[in-house]
């Protein structure tokens, strides 16, 4: 009864405003980012933050500015830092979430007292509007800068533009009047760098001199990145989203969303890509219109003190990052709800909806491609697909899927390598050996010497009269009459069949680059290389279906449908499918994929071969394993992230899971009147757990609260700081009213404000799958568990991922042992029915008999488990 008027008097006080929690998170720091090392056990009885064992406070008596006698009760005024996060620590979604209804209710109440309170209201309203807006807009027109500077650089690496520098080599001729339509590409004005250094066009010095020139840009390039990536912002390589998942799901990085990031990660993004690695800016853009929206946000109060509140404008800029990318404004809406962001509730739907609209805007108003379309590869098909084509397009679905199971395991493997040897210290050298293969095998391909977006391009477009391009080189049938404005299914010639074989050992080149590519020190997204891969393979497939169905247009199965000179096959519907299968199978992303190739496309009529393609590249995917590439980094850099697409069929309980363990040290506890300072702080200091739950007393270890370690120090300090009297030997009061003490003692220390008066319990025999799916849906950090009342231990978001990590390689019996729900704990009170002795701990103290009951069905449980 106690207990239970605390928690109604606490929930009364608004105590639950001050629900705080940590997780427990060891941070080791390489290059690429913050990788969690979950496999120490030093400090899994509660939270391990980042004060080690051993380290002192400096909590020093200052001086007192007030000389009340009355008690420093924190309540009366807001101690600056409590209820903040430190760097690696997970945020609790409960107390954001009330902490912003809280100033909500503030604004609306004064809204009626003046004018000026008014206009704080209304600017509070449309905040969120102004920061979405302001995160499309630098969008927007950072993803133009990065497209026309990756193609300028790009192009640097074959030649120079003399008439205007500025120019790449198709802007270069476009003014030229001594292009042919054959050779569109040569004009006087563009020089290659044979040309301008030996003075020869053709023959094989000017090859070799290109060959060697293209080499020594790419090598450059690539050293620069990652140098500046190096040296200014080591947060600012790889693609970005893993670590975006993790900071949606509430886990704070410091500085992986700064403006340094920011900055560095726009410069090295366009040296990246215009080394001619294989790898794309799509995935980094996301990372780029994070980083605005999260820099714009602390424009604004109303999420710059909220990080619940910054995260709905993270997802938003997500959606901004998408749209730009592929100029898909709704594929990036339904990106950031199905792939990246864990909370979105309706309101952020919106907003994500306008940022992708305005940077949509922005990216067409710039226009960086000259075509007055948001991406490169913008195209459109006339001809219709036909009900037998769904067999080729399945088969393109499950070679995606086969290429994105062995692509996470071949690239997971190779980053596992690189963290556990000696190569991967030396992150420049990585990166320089990288891009000096790449280069050296890419020139000699016309097909993998291109930009990956070009070369998509290329593979995505119908051959048309204007078309030059080898895969377009085919046979004029004389004899076949035009029925259809396009161009009719015409026999192969000899530069198409070259050309297959170009591109089959471009698509092995690709699949092996792009493995040990993405990861390393630079900027890499794995959209584009994907959809190459895939596009390549279903070029071949669609030409190969095309020849079938002029050779054998009698068969039955194109009898119907294909007449002689008809256009019936569209290879570059093929490559379309192909890509995105691809990408499926890498990323396991469904809805959204189908929405921004369909966008890419423009048209409604190739719904179906995507929507078969992707579904079946999922499928075969999942059936090597469940997780995509994102999923599988982050659970390869230990990021606390619960996928909520990931089941849990475990059949343990929240007391299997719970720290301490049996042989670990008693749980660390406060009481709520019977210790001074220097037991708080002596706590601390030879402790590392990042919060305490606080009892009654010593003979009752009934729940009265939890107090973080962080705002227990800064509480201390702050009270040492404003009062006198505040000693090493005060008493620390956490209950609503102050014990009667000695007139000769010290000032007692009343800390009730920084205690949650409400947290978060499970009792022992609860399921695990049921706490599972609470730390998913309300996003805690912590909750404890208890037995009747009386505290036992602690379950944290680490002990969640580390349990499904070990169940992962354990197999479990389908239904559960006899001994199942045998209780295992031993009642609060003894054979003579007295409440058991205890000492500032929770561990419950045994009769002999009762030990031995006890320790002979431990050994049944450990006998019987599989």
């Amino acid at each position: 009864m106690e207990s239970e008027q605390l928690f109604h008097r606490g929930y009364y006080r608004n105590s639950y405003n001050s629900i705080t929690s940590a997780s427990s998170d060891e941070e080791l720091l390489d290059g690429a980012g913050v990788i969690m090392d979950f496999q120490t056990s030093e400090d899994d009885n509660l939270l391990d933050g980042d004060a080690a064992v051993g380290t002192h406070y400096t909590m020093t008596n200052g001086g007192s500015i007030n000389s009340s006698t009355h008690l420093l009760d924190l309540l009366d005024e807001p101690i600056p830092g409590v209820g903040t996060y430190d760097d690696f620590h997970t945020i609790d979604w409960v107390r954001e979430k009330c902490k912003d209804r809280e100033r909500h209710r503030r604004i609306n109440s004064k809204k009626k007292e003046s004018a000026w309170e008014m206009t704080k209201s209304l600017y509070d309203a449309w905040s969120g509007w102004l920061v979405v807006t302001l995160t499309g807009l630098a969008s927007g027109a950072l993803a133009g800068l990065i497209d026309i500077a990756a193609d300028w650089m790009t192009d640097l690496k074959e030649g120079i533009c003399l008439s205007a520098l500025w120019y790449n080599h198709e802007q270069c001729c476009w003014g030229s009047n001594e292009t042919t339509f054959e050779e569109r590409d040569k004009c006087p004005e563009w020089k290659t760098w044979a040309e301008l250094i030996i003075g020869q066009a053709e023959g094989p010095g000017s090859y070799i001199m290109n060959y060697i020139m293209y080499i020594f840009w790419a090598l450059s390039f690539a050293f620069l990145a990652v140098s500046l990536v190096k040296v200014f912002a080591p947060y600012a390589c790889g693609s970005g989203i893993p670590e975006i998942k993790t900071i949606l799901s509430g886990f704070i990085i410091r500085g992986y969303l700064g403006k340094w990031t920011l900055m560095i990660k726009t410069i090295t993004l366009v040296l990246a890509v215009a080394s001619g690695l294989s790898l794309g800016k799509e995935g980094p853009l996301v990372h780029v219109a994070c980083c605005c929206g999260n820099i714009f946000s602390y424009l604004f109060p109303k999420y710059s003190t909220n990080e619940a509140k910054k995260r709905e404008v993270l997802s938003a800029a997500s959606a901004a990052g998408v749209s730009v990318a592929f100029g898909a404004p709704i594929g990036g809406v339904l990106f950031s709800l199905e792939e990246v962001s864990y909370y979105f509730p309706l309101k952020t739907l919106w907003r994500s909806f306008f940022a992708a609209l305005v940077a949509a805007f922005v990216l067409r108003s710039i226009n960086p491609f000259g075509n007055s379309r948001l991406v490169l590869f913008y195209v459109e098909y006339h001809t219709p697909w036909y009900l037998f084509e769904l067999f080729p397009f399945i088969l393109l679905g499950v070679f995606g899927g086969l290429w994105g199971a062995f692509f996470i395991r071949a690239n997971i493997a190779w980053c596992r390598r690189r963290k556990s040897t000696k190569f991967g210290k030396y992150p420049v050298l990585e990166v320089i050996i990288v891009a000096a293969i790449t280069a050296v095998i890419a020139f000699p391909n016309p097909y993998t010497r291109l930009n990956t977006s070009e070369l998509i391009k290329e593979l995505f477009t119908d051959c048309g009269p204007l078309e030059s391009s080898s895969l377009c080189d085919y046979r004029n049938d004389m004899n076949a009459s035009k029925i259809v404005d396009d161009i009719p299914d015409r026999p192969a010639g000899l530069g198409v069949y070259s050309a297959i074989w170009q591109l089959c050992l471009a698509l092995i080149f690709k699949i092996i680059m792009t493995v040990f590519t993405f990861g390393i020190k630079v900027p890499s997204g794995l959209f584009i290389p994907s959809m190459a891969i895939g596009a390549i393979a279903g070029r071949i497939v669609g030409i190969a279906v095309e020849q079938l169905a002029y050779y054998h247009h009698d068969w039955f199965i194109f009898k119907e449908w294909c007449e002689v000179g008809a256009d019936c096959i569209t290879p570059g519907l093929y490559a379309m499918v192909g890509a995105a299968a691809c990408l499926g199978g890498v990323t396991r992303m469904t809805v959204s994929l189908v929405v921004i190739v369909f966008e890419l496309t423009g048209g409604l009529e190739y719904i179906v071969p995507l929507m078969a393609a992707v579904m079946t590249s999922k499928w075969v995917g999942d059936a090597f394993g469940r997780e995509g590439i994102y999923e599988a980094h982050i659970r390869l850099n230990g990021y606390p992230f619960l996928d909520a697409k990931e089941e849990f069929t475990h059949t343990t309980l929240a007391a299997d899971v719970m720290r301490p363990r049996r042989n670990d040290p008693p749980l660390a506890v406060l009481t709520q009147d019977n210790m001074t300072v220097d037991d708080i702080e002596n706590m601390i200091n030879e402790t590392s757990y990042n919060g305490f739950p606080v009892i009654m007393s010593k003979e009752s270890q009934r729940l009265v609260g939890f107090a973080l370690r962080r705002d227990l120090t800064i509480a201390i300090e702050s009270a040492r700081k404003k009062q006198e009297g505040i000693v090493g030997s005060s008493r620390v009061c956490f209950a609503q009213h102050t014990p009667s003490l000695p007139a000769e003692s010290p000032r007692p220390l009343k800390l009730r404000s920084i205690l949650d008066m409400s947290p978060f319990t499970v009792t022992d025999h609860t399921p695990m799958e049921i706490v599972v799916d609470i730390f998913r849906k309300l996003g805690l950090r912590q909750c404890l568990v208890t037995h009747n009342g009386t505290v036992l231990g602690i379950i944290t978001k680490k002990n969640i991922v580390e349990h499904l990590e070990q169940r992962k390689q354990h197999v479990e019996p389908l239904t559960p042992p006899w001994h199942y729900n045998k209780k295992r704990y031993p009642p609060s009170y003894g054979p003579d029915g007295k409440p058991r002795p205890r000492f500032n701990n929770v561990q419950l103290n045994l009769t002999d008999e009762e030990r031995e009951e006890t320790e002979e069905e431990v050994c049944l449980l450990n006998s019987t488990t599989l």
